[in-house]
């Protein structure tokens, strides 16, 4: 099983956490594939998410935090919905010595 998180955004406008996995049979709509690194020991502060992508963790251990004070982890392998592209947001830092590499699945909008 692959693990995935979920940031959304509740009726409440900020970004909560839900975790579960992804299936490995639904088919997905992308417009865009891209890869990006980030250098051992980086962070961003608060932000949404631009639109809903997958984030495909490749390297690097990282903690998210949203303004409501949910924390999770993220290790290689796991998988990320980033859907709070509005509200509170969140925020993220590395937490290990290695660069976080990662893959981006921007989802179409049916999607």
């Amino acid at each position: 099983m692959i693990r995935a998180v979920e940031l959304f955004t509740g009726p409440d406008g900020a970004s909560h956490v839900k975790e579960s996995s992804v299936s490995q049979t639904l088919p997905i709509g992308a417009t865009v594939i891209r890869f990006e690194e980030s250098p051992p020991h980086s962070s961003l502060d608060w932000h949404e998410a631009p639109q809903r992508q997958y984030v495909v963790t490749l390297t690097g251990t990282l903690e998210f935090t949203t303004l409501d004070g949910e924390v999770f982890v993220l290790n290689p392998g796991d998988v990320l919905l980033a859907a709070d592209d509005v509200g509170t947001g969140h925020k993220w830092r590395l937490i290990d010595e290695r660069p976080w590499r990662r893959l981006y699945v921007i989802l179409a909008d049916q999607t």
